[in-house]
């Protein structure tokens, strides 16, 4: 019998632990390759762990609401020796070594080598793969890439183990894909040791709030995003009649003939889409010492929980979709994520993120950026207000509705000027909508 170790995979960017929520076995039980163990829970998504072997559960590692780091092990799995790639290859090789340690000195070297010439594939923030479906990867010389390219049969599009042997069947007929390049590791950088915070005194009168397990990981994310960046802002006021008067006239007929609700949100979505366009090195991270340029525009949508927490699902290649897609997708990621249904791409991949505290009255704000991004824009409410018009024939006051846009940005690659203009290019883009567009 051996025992495999059942470990934390890797879930996504910026993703270091997560949060064990629940066991789906319990010890004893029998367990079927890539069927799921437990479930967890990160400050984006709640996932489940799949087993990579057949075999029974005989040890739990973490109780229930316990933080378990990527790579750590979870749970012991006892099989019948059969499950394991290195148990088999250490079977292999020894018994070889007894009949001719010469050829089995030769035969080791060559197994090592084929080994290290084909890196383990790994989940992306676009897709996940069970520990099984990996290693299954690795003993067949399965790329990235090719990995990459197989359909997926199982929850949300995943690869199983059928998918796998499938593909493996008929993969002699198909054309390879091109090798993954390699990407080059980054040393672990040591963090600070943290400031301890000055005791609280609490007396008879108070409440102690235990905060959640999503409060917590985002109270974490804010203050590593502020000792990361150099916060500056930018505001400007932008004349949104045009648009309040559009959508007034046209929100029935929208929903009549695209089944959806016409809010505002894909509308200033779109326009921070083409100022993106205008602007790209806004739309960047930051990698030590090194600047990347996203080629997609992913815009992440701060969208609220029914808890109070918020979460930021993220509208892919947002340049490329017209207003009708633009409000299918706001409409179904907003709805998605109240129902706590988003699945794990939902969340990854954003480039730049756009949060409306003008839900909440607010008239503007200095939001945190969503790290590793370098800005966030919020959006303040629309009002009603008093404004000078200018005509041919002279100026007058007149009653305009309109919003402050509050852009927050990384000092450290984003100077005042290029921080500045993209913002006051999103609000002409606002103020110069077409009011004879149709829907």
């Amino acid at each position: 019998m051996a025992r495999f170790e059942l470990k934390l995979p890797k879930m996504g960017e910026s993703v270091a632990e997560a949060t064990l929520t629940s066991w789906l076995k319990e010890v004893g039980d029998v367990i079927e390759a890539d069927e799921p163990v437990l479930e967890i829970a990160t400050d984006k998504v709640d996932s489940e762990v799949p087993s990579e072997v057949d075999g029974v559960l005989v040890e739990k590692l973490f109780d229930v609401d316990a933080v378990i780091e990527v790579g750590q092990t979870i749970a012991i799995i006892e099989t019948d020796g059969e499950g394991g790639d290195t148990a088999t290859t250490e079977t292999t090789v020894q018994e070889v070594v007894e009949e001719a340690p010469a050829e089995a000195a030769a035969v080791a070297q060559t197994v090592t080598a084929a080994q290290d010439a084909v890196a383990a594939p790994v989940s992306s923030g676009d897709r996940f793969y069970s520990p099984l479906v990996r290693n299954m990867a690795k003993q067949e010389g399965i790329s990235q890439s090719e990995l990459d390219a197989i359909q997926g049969s199982g929850k949300d599009g995943r690869v199983t183990k059928d998918d796998m042997v499938s593909y493996l069947a008929n993969r002699g007929t198909q054309k390879a894909a091109p090798a993954a390049q390699g990407v080059k590791a980054q040393p672990a950088q040591k963090s600070a040791p943290a400031k301890k915070a000055a005791p609280v005194s609490v007396n008879g009168e108070d409440e102690v709030i235990e905060m959640t397990r999503m409060g917590k990981l985002i109270s974490h994310h804010m203050v590593a995003s502020v000792q990361t960046s150099a916060h500056v802002q930018s505001f400007i006021e932008a004349d949104v009649t045009n648009i309040w008067n559009w959508r007034k006239k046209n929100k029935d007929a929208f929903a009549k003939k695209e089944g959806e609700n016409l809010t505002f949100t894909p509308i200033f979505m779109e326009a921070v889409a083409k100022a993106i366009r205008d602007y790209p090195l806004i739309n960047i991270a930051v990698d030590g010492d090194r600047i990347i340029k996203r080629k997609n525009i992913n815009l992440g949508m701060a969208a609220a929980l029914p808890d109070g927490n918020l979460i930021v699902p993220v509208i892919k290649n947002a340049d490329q979709l017209n207003l009708v897609g633009m409000a299918k997708s706001v409409n179904d990621l907003a709805g998605r994520a109240r129902d706590g249904k988003l699945k794990p791409d939902d969340t990854a991949g954003g480039t730049y993120t756009v949060t409306n505290v003008g839900t909440f009255g607010s008239i503007m704000g200095t939001p945190i950026i969503n790290q590793p991004q370098v800005a966030i824009l919020a959006l303040g409410a629309i009002r009603k207000v008093p404004a000078v018009i200018e005509t041919p024939d002279g100026d007058f006051i007149g009653i305009r509705m309109k919003m402050f846009l509050s852009h927050s940005y990384d000092h450290r690659v984003v100077n005042g000027a290029l921080g500045g203009q993209f913002v006051k290019r999103v609000a002409e883009y606002l103020e110069n909508f077409d009011v004879n567009r149709e829907i």
